[in-house]
């Protein structure tokens, strides 16, 4: 499915197409949005005690909740299907919604590491205890705006209470307007047969009060900037019609609304929330609380925060700027693995600095120190609050640093890392890791930039590279200065792409990690793949 068509119908199409990104994410997403799910997404959802769900009702209106068992009740018999062996808790909106050759849509989400990952499919097998489904498409998702949560089981033995709503009582604003996050099930099918049609589960983060109850029946919050794909926009472009679901962590409630959606594209209330691309206007139809609907607790992840205190600000390029960390009251910092980001925590007082981001961390493990190296976006909230008001002694919070896209230590084969722009982050840190821990593997360092202006980390690169014997660099300038002095600065010119790499790497028979824009991603893995390379040899981080 993901080769041979589109993994977008009509309505991302569009939406791509309006805000300019439809070149860039098509090529990308053909490789990640999968017809089946991959043997690690398998064995995610079977380390998981919720999944989030979505489906219509008997009126056709979509709603969203969580289904909940002990790690092990979500399994995938095989590739293509997902077997969830329980049912919503009674009172549920949805309580009767899984009946064979229904759409549905999951999110499987890991609130602790800030994983996640989409399905959506139908219902192919239903009993009493569960139901299955045929997966159509499946594919991962960034950790933005995921606030980490650990969870506990805790089971009352009271059954739930259900409370119909028709507008926001003050009880339930003070509710939505106290949450930092909640999930949205929305749905599209258009005429005949397509794996890109059905339901669609997602995740929404932000601070407490990102979403605002206006009137009795009316709220509004904003989209901010996720992975392109434009699933969620997409859909509701073409079916107004929406569901949302908000969770009381501490005491296992739900609130489910279902109701009708418009976009606000460009409206000046958007400067009331900092980083949003548009805002979502949400009206009710009806409410259903179910108090006590979980066995499930979660609590905050605030062991892990520590105060972080600018040691360095460096600028590195024309557009690249590295912060130097080190802990605030001089303790050790936990350690981390090359290629794992930082979730940084930017609470100045400056305009546009009440936000969180991850940054990939770009020096090495077992520094003591962390090094975020940021490209300034002109659009940007975070990165514009850190180039232009961040300054040595500046004191940010962070949480420990995470993520998967991580060196197999276990191969014997060449290590390729490739990178473009921005992207050569987190490979910094893999070769600083791949010499500084001795690894005899070969290695290829191989990065596309613009022109010597803007190639950040060039010395460093070169540095580690002159320690290593066992290490070649190769840097590709698209566009260099007269300044630029090829076989000094750069050795080629043009953009790193497959074909280069072919030229660089006997047979390709090496492992290969990629970091980039989406499009560099897309065409050097389609390259790759054509030329025999298994995807699983594959492996790349988006930012």
């Amino acid at each position: 499915m993901a080769t041979e068509s589109s993994p977008f119908h009509a309505g991302e199409q569009q939406v791509q197409e309006r805000l300019g990104v439809r070149d860039e994410i098509e090529p990308w997403a053909r490789k990640v949005v999968r017809g089946h799910l991959p043997d690690e997404h398998r064995r995610f959802y079977a380390r998981l005690p919720f999944v989030v769900a979505a489906a219509r009702d008997g009126r056709g209106r979509p709603w969203a909740t969580l289904l909940v068992g002990e790690p092990g009740f979500v399994r995938s018999p095989d590739a293509r299907t997902l077997a969830i062996d329980a049912r919503p808790a009674a009172g549920d909106a949805l309580a009767d919604a899984f009946a064979s050759g229904v759409d549905v849509g999951f999110l499987g989400i890991c609130l602790a590491t800030r994983r996640r990952n989409r399905i959506n499919g139908r219902v192919s097998v239903t009993g009493t205890a569960g139901f299955e489904i045929a997966v159509d498409q499946a594919f991962g998702n960034c950790p933005q705006y995921i606030h980490e949560r650990n969870w506990r089981r805790e089971t009352t033995g009271s059954p739930p209470v259900r409370r119909t709503h028709d507008h926001f009582s003050p009880e339930l604003r003070r509710w939505i307007e106290g949450a930092d996050t909640f999930f949205i099930a929305t749905g599209y099918r258009g005429e005949g047969e397509s794996p890109t049609f059905g339901m669609d589960a997602s995740h929404r983060g932000g601070e407490p009060g990102f979403v605002r109850a206006e009137g009795e029946r009316h709220l509004v919050f904003p989209d901010y900037a996720g992975n392109d794909h434009y699933n969620t926009i997409g859909n509701l472009l073409m079916d107004p019609r929406a569901g949302i679901v908000f969770v009381d962590f501490e005491r296992g409630g739900l609130l489910q609304l279902t109701g009708r959606v418009r976009i606000d594209w460009d409206s000046p209330e958007l400067d009331r929330y900092p980083g949003a691309r548009r805002l979502v206007h949400f009206d009710l139809d009806e409410a259903v609380e179910l108090e006590r609907a979980l066995p499930l607790r979660w609590e905050k992840a605030g062991g892990s925060i520590r105060s972080l205190r600018v040691v360095e600000k460096i600028r590195e390029s024309e557009e690249i700027t590295s912060f130097v960390f080190e802990s605030r009251d001089g303790g050790p910092l936990a350690d981390f693995n090359a290629g794992q980001h930082l979730p940084v925590e930017l609470e100045g007082a400056e305009q546009g600095c009440g936000v969180s981001r991850t940054y990939s961390l770009s020096n090495g493990p077992g520094q003591g120190r962390y090094r975020i190296s940021v490209k300034r976006h002109p659009q940007g909230v975070a990165s514009r609050c850190l180039h232009d008001n961040i300054e040595v002694g500046a004191i940010l919070s962070a949480r420990a640093p995470a993520g998967d896209f991580l060196l197999d230590p276990s191969s014997p084969r060449p290590v390729v890392l490739v990178s473009a722009g921005v992207g050569l982050t987190p490979l910094v840190s893999m070769l600083h890791e791949l010499i500084g821990g001795g690894d005899n593997r070969r290695v290829w360092f191989v990065h596309g930039a613009r022109d010597g202006r803007h190639h950040a980390l060039a010395n460093e690169v070169r540095d580690l590279a002159a320690r290593a014997p066992n290490v070649r660099l190769h840097v590709a300038y698209s566009q260099p200065r007269p300044e630029d002095e090829l076989g000094r600065h750069y050795d080629s010119t043009g953009r790193v792409d497959g074909a280069l790499l072919e030229k660089l790497v006997p047979g390709l028979d090496a492992d290969f990690y990629l970091c980039g824009p989406t499009g560099f991603m897309a065409s050097v893995q389609e390259h790759l793949e054509a030329r025999g390379v298994p995807p699983e040899r594959i492996r790349s981080e988006t930012f």
